[in-house]
């Protein structure tokens, strides 16, 4: 047993000095560009994870809305009720395009969750702005996406995140990334006949 703790504790160490030296050289700090994608749930799910991360930490962040509409979910009735005053957030949609079937509507409504992104991003108090489930609103064409990423690439200030979420990602989204997630989809329980269930997925 002895034997097998000073050869394990051995390897942390090594483990430790290569970690080590390969930190000692990332020194710079930006504002990531974050892309949460796939089949699979949990995007806006951990999108919203790291906005309550910035506001654990005092940090001004923003939300946008692109899809979702009049629904209740459990981030935004929080974000309302205790955060406001570090959170901005904007529900701009008025629910999935298979429900509200009015394109022109729809691409006003995008239009308008555009210029309010747009907004939160170019006001550097805000140190992360969510752009949930932008990427459906891209795909349906109701945002355009040489506009958004040249944005992103020409504008957003130096030192804020802007996460960006949605199935399908465009190819030119995914490359002027930062970090770019795909999440997979193994199983899920709409398959099953199981509807939404509050506390997971709203």
């Amino acid at each position: 047993m002895t034997e097998d703790t000073d050869r394990h504790a051995m390897k942390m160490v090594k483990k430790k000095a290569a970690r080590d030296k390969i930190m000692s050289t990332k020194t710079d700090k930006k504002g990531l560009i974050i892309v949460h994608t796939g089949k699979g749930k949990g995007k806006s799910s951990a999108a919203f994870g790291m906005i309550f991360r910035c506001i654990a930490h005092d940090m001004k962040c923003g939300v946008v809305q692109f899809i979702k509409g009049g629904m209740s979910t459990g981030e935004r009735d929080m974000i309302l009720a205790k955060f406001q005053d570090i959170c901005s957030f904007h529900t701009m949609g008025e629910g999935f395009t298979w429900e509200t079937q009015d394109k022109a509507r729809d691409t006003e409504m995008a239009q308008a969750a555009w210029l309010k992104a747009k907004e939160l991003i170019l006001d550097e108090s805000n140190k992360m702005v969510l752009l949930d489930e932008i990427n459906i609103a891209i795909r349906y064409g109701y945002v355009d996406i040489n506009e958004v990423v040249q944005f992103l690439a020409e504008e957003k200030p130096e030192m804020t995140h802007v996460v960006l979420t949605g199935r399908n990602a465009r190819d030119e989204l995914i490359e002027v990334a930062d970090l770019v997630t795909e999440m997979e989809l193994v199983k899920h329980p709409f398959r099953a006949g199981i509807k939404a269930q509050i506390g997971v997925e709203f």
